[in-house]
């Protein structure tokens, strides 16, 4: 009876099980075929998280088999743009440009692609970026063709790459680029310089690899600016490529303009040495009697020579571009010179012995030219009585006109007549001083109005 019953359960447990598992089983394919209804749709099943999991998957998935050597494609386009943190120095003498910043690199390697999930092993859509280092991806071998330090492929290994799922890759290397720059010392020290920062494509040909500028070929967001030289313009000058050895190499060109400050160099440079070439007139100023003359126009001679050379020490010794304040300096440093010469032949006059008599041809010279560039014409007028009346001042043409009129007054004209007479040595010495000063003083204005007009009518329109 027990065994009967016990028979029974067993096989009612048993017919329960299977129709719980034919129900589960049901469910099962009800749900497959939901799925498939709905991916039929486009929706299609869930993608996976993003985890470091999923991005070590990826990168095992793309890296393998990856040559890190070989080109994406037999013609690489590389964009490349230059963002200028600042200008640390730009020597004229020895003709470099040191600035600091970093390049925007850019090409697509398509073996770096996972974009498109039907072409890996799951969808990595939640992937968005892959970051390499060039141990681990191709770059393109760049180099600064105008530098004049580190010449050598433009590298970073501690920078990294930024790989887009679509294949882009963007590389920022960093540096100080030191280039050679041909300086323009015309107007020196307020001068306008320009420059240019050279990139090559280096062991890969043009047809290899071809450089193009960026959207933005310049980038001056991030510039800092300096406190010698103002920066007027940074832009793309040139692309196209050079030839090495019969082979051409795609190249890029920067253009830099800079433009020095001009207080510094006016305060310290131009106003001193224009202030010190009207010492060197002032010379005929002094007295013959004071016995200084010769020791002032030697110190002052010998001033302008260290300034000249303290300004040659700035400027290039190059024979492509002659500074206008170098030719300034040498010729206010030959008047110099020569004042000392003039100096020595005054003084000679001034103690001639008044025995030697003056040559008739000097007298004439004197009366005619000298006594009208020193500005010291004058006469006595007086009347018929011998009394004087009036003193004035009068040119040699009044003085000659005034001679004639008065022919029938014998006192008149022996008044007049006086300065041929009374013309001495030393006198000859003070109208040779002013003279000299006068010419001095023209001389030096002129070049020096000249200078300054030249220099910033340049500064102002450059």
């Amino acid at each position: 009876m027990i065994c009967d019953r016990l028979h029974t359960m067993t096989w009612t447990t048993l017919i329960l099980l299977i129709t719980l598992m034919d129900i589960y089983l049901a469910a099962a394919q009800d749900k497959g075929n939901s799925n498939a209804a709905i991916g039929a749709k486009g929706v299609g099943p869930t993608k996976p998280v993003y985890s470091t999991l999923l991005e070590s998957s990826l990168r095992s998935e793309l890296f393998t088999d990856y040559e890190v050597l070989q080109r994406p494609r037999e013609n690489v386009k590389i964009s490349i743009s230059l963002t200028i943190l600042t200008v640390n120095d730009l020597n004229i003498k020895d003709q470099s440009l040191s600035i600091s910043g970093y390049l925007t690199v850019g090409w697509q390697d398509s073996r770096l692609d996972w974009s498109d999930s039907s072409i890996t092993s799951q969808d990595y859509s939640n992937v968005k970026f892959l970051f390499s280092t060039e141990e681990y991806v191709w770059r393109p071998a760049l180099i600064i063709e105008n530098s004049v330090k580190d010449i050598g492929i433009i590298n970073d290994k501690f920078i990294p790459m930024r790989i887009v799922s679509d294949g882009n890759i963007v590389w920022n290397p960093s540096g100080i680029y030191e280039v050679s720059c041909e300086s323009d010392i015309t107007y020196y020290p307020l001068d306008t310089q320009q420059c240019t920062v050279k990139i090559s494509s280096w062991s890969y040909t043009a047809e290899e690899v071809s450089l193009q500028f960026g959207n933005e070929s310049v980038d001056l967001s991030f510039y800092s600016g300096n406190g010698e030289w103002d920066l007027v313009y940074a832009s793309s000058s040139t692309a196209g490529s050079k030839s090495r050895g019969g082979i051409a190499f795609s190249s890029l060109t920067y253009s830099i303009k800079l433009q020095r400050r001009p207080m510094f160099h006016v305060i310290n440079t131009l106003f001193p040495v224009a202030l010190m070439a009207v010492l060197i007139a002032m010379v005929f100023k002094l007295p013959v009697d004071s016995g200084e003359k010769i020791g002032f126009s030697l110190t002052v001679l010998l001033a302008y020579a260290v300034y000249l050379t303290m300004i040659s020490d700035n400027i290039p010794s190059t024979s492509v571009n002659i500074c206008y304040l170098s030719i300034y300096l040498v010729f206010i440093l030959t008047l110099g010179a020569t004042s000392v010469i003039l100096t020595i032949i005054v003084l000679s006059l001034h103690f001639k012995p008044t025995e030697d008599e003056i040559p008739q041809w000097v007298k004439n010279m004197t009366k005619k030219y000298l006594l009208r560039i020193a500005g010291m014409q004058s006469c006595c007028k007086c009347c018929e009585n011998n009394k004087v009346t009036e003193v004035e001042v009068l040119t040699q043409p009044t003085l000659a006109h005034l001679k004639t009129e008065n022919n029938g007054h014998s006192h008149f004209v022996e008044a007049v007549s006086s300065m041929d007479i009374k013309l001495t040595w030393e006198k000859l010495s003070k109208i040779m001083d002013k003279v000299f000063f006068n010419i001095y003083i023209a001389m030096i204005v002129i070049v020096t109005v000249m200078l300054f007009l030249a220099i910033f009518v340049n500064y102002y329109t450059s």
